[in-house]
């Protein structure tokens, strides 16, 4: 009898082009330089993010306490590391390499590995843009405060980094009933890549903290100068651009801001200039808003302004109708005297936005004992005090709204227009959305920290962190496959199966599903590697290449 050779099949799907994006940026070495690497652990805590990316890019809902089980069925040990398996992998590891993550300083440790990764991949980082969102989470999180037992853990918990406070506050979920917290986030313009994360406390508000966020990045981020930082209205106050001092900069006025209202309002009188981005026209004036000199851009977005008409109209007819219903609601109302009656009205009317009342009446009702038609000698029992109004729309404030539709006005401490035009202006500003696009990404349902489960604030925080990682490698790979294919002037196929030179990551990943690793008598292989998917791999660091056993 022939004895058959043991066939071991593993899962590789997505992953290992996740696991080359990792290897390339050198972020096990990074964090193993950073968290250290005692010997006596068989995986290190490198390895043990490598791991949480690869869960957290896996596009599975699975949580911290089913983490080993992620990796069963997959090729743990081809893609972390010899040794490596599911077992080591549990959620007592990964319970303390977020420990150490907290300990380390999350900021920190991210803003070093995005620095290097950077550097390898060549991304810009001259313009950069800032956002903040929230994040909710289950659960009470109440603060703990405990005596530290001896000096040596009194010493250790001074030193440790304060965890972040999990509380309500501004909710950009819509889930006002969870508690939450915050992150902070700056991006480059180039490919959408994080750059720098920072965990705070779920009722922080954006206005206190997004000029010393841009003073601290400035300060340490050593691989190239940044030449302007983008931030939406959140940083325009008087205090926070004298702090910022000469760091170049763009951000959007608030509309509530006395002189941006009259300038909006002023729309006809405003010398308007068509802008080469196709639908915008912008005027520009000079402000000294603040004590810092500046230059206002009142733009016009038509496809904007047609939306907002729109949806003026739906607010005006909402206004309208439940304006209409409290108005009924007060002419039922019974006042003891007309003063009351008049005094009612008047703070019925201060409470509408785009309506007000007209022929203002108030009727007097007598009330007998008895039902019916009283006799004539008849004593009335009481007399009540009733509300009858027209309403009818504030023409001048609704005429203020169209007139302010599609419009909204930027503002930047570079008033050379040699060093940075209008539309470059406006450009940048459109390119805030690099850091919205990272907060969809991260609040993905599929993502597996949508959710955060875990409980300890500190490792809530350092799970949060991880996500951030994510993205970064998420971008950087995505990034890296677009510049390939439009330097070789080749496409791949999209979801329609058409050719693009600007596919995501996320259907590149789902091209590569169902693709195993064979052992068969000690040597591997890798079946279903389609023509398509070696195309695709062909566009993708070698890094890449190596976990599909094509280099």
């Amino acid at each position: 009898m022939t004895t058959q050779p043991e066939i071991l099949v593993q899962d590789i799907d997505h992953l290992g082009i996740i696991a080359g994006i990792i290897d390339e940026m050198g972020l096990v070495e990074e964090i193993d330089r950073q968290l250290g690497t005692p010997q006596q652990q068989q995986v290190s805590a490198g390895q043990v993010v490598k791991a949480m990316i690869l869960n957290g890019l896996g596009f599975v809902s699975a949580p911290l306490y089913l983490f080993e089980q992620f990796f069963v069925g997959k090729a743990t040990e081809h893609l972390l590391g010899e040794g490596v398996r599911p077992e080591h992998l549990n959620d007592d590891r990964l319970g303390r390499v977020l420990d150490k993550l907290h300990r380390a300083g999350l900021s920190q440790v991210f803003l070093k590995v995005a620095l290097e990764a950077c550097k390898k991949f060549g991304v810009s980082t001259s313009r950069v843009h800032l956002d903040s969102s929230s994040f909710h989470v289950d659960g009470e999180y109440a603060i703990a405060i405990a005596e530290p037992a001896s000096r040596v853990q009194e010493q250790e918990h001074e030193a440790e980094p304060r965890a972040i406070h999990i509380s309500y506050g501004y909710s950009r979920d819509h889930r006002p009933d969870l508690k939450q917290f915050v992150m902070d986030l700056i991006c480059t313009g180039d490919g959408d890549v994080p750059l720098y994360l920072r965990l705070a406390d779920g009722h922080e508000a954006d206005k206190a903290v997004f000029a010393q966020l841009m003073k601290e990045f400035q300060q340490q981020w050593t691989f190239e100068q940044v030449q302007v930082m983008v931030a939406d209205s959140a940083l325009y106050s008087k205090d926070n651009l004298q702090s910022l001092g000469e760091l170049p900069w763009i951000c959007r006025v608030p509309a509530t801001l006395t002189q941006a209202k009259q300038l909006l309002q002023a729309e006809a009188e405003l010398e308007w200039v068509t802008s080469s981005l196709e639908g915008y026209r912008i005027a520009q004036q000079d402000s000294n808003y603040g004590g810092i000199e500046q230059r206002w851009l009142i733009v016009e977005s038509q496809a904007r302004k047609e939306a907002d008409l729109k949806q003026l109209d739906k607010r005006l007819n909402q206004h309208q109708e439940r304006a209409n219903k409290q108005l009924q609601a007060l002419s039922r109302q019974e006042f003891s005297c007309e003063p009351d009656a008049l005094k009612a009205a008047k703070q019925f009317e201060r409470q509408l936005k785009f309506h007000a009342l007209e022929t203002i009446e108030v009727i007097e009702r007598v009330h007998h004992e008895q039902a019916g038609r009283p006799r004539k000698d008849a004593q009335a029992r009481r007399v009540s005090y009733h509300l009858q109004a027209t309403l009818v729309p504030k023409q001048t404030v609704i005429q203020a709204e169209v007139t302010c539709a599609g419009c909204f006005i930027l503002a930047t401490n570079i008033t050379d227009l040699q060093q940075l035009s209008n539309d470059e202006v406006l450009q940048e500003y459109k390119a805030q959305q690099s850091s919205e696009r990272g907060f969809r990404f991260l609040k993905e349902p599929l993502f597996f920290t949508s959710s955060v489960f875990v409980k300890s604030p500190k490792r809530v925080a350092a799970l949060a962190m991880v996500m951030g990682l994510c993205l970064l490698v998420y971008s950087l790979g995505q990034r890296q496959l677009r510049q390939a294919l439009l330097a070789a002037q080749q496409s791949i196929k999209n979801q329609l199966g058409k050719a693009t030179q600007s596919p995501t990551l996320r259907w590149v990943f789902q091209c590569f599903q169902a693709v195993h690793l064979l052992q068969v008598a000690g040597s591997k292989q890798v079946s279903n590697l389609s023509d398509e998917r070696k195309w695709i791999l062909r566009f993708l660091e070698p890094t890449c290449r190596q976990y599909y056993l094509l280099c």
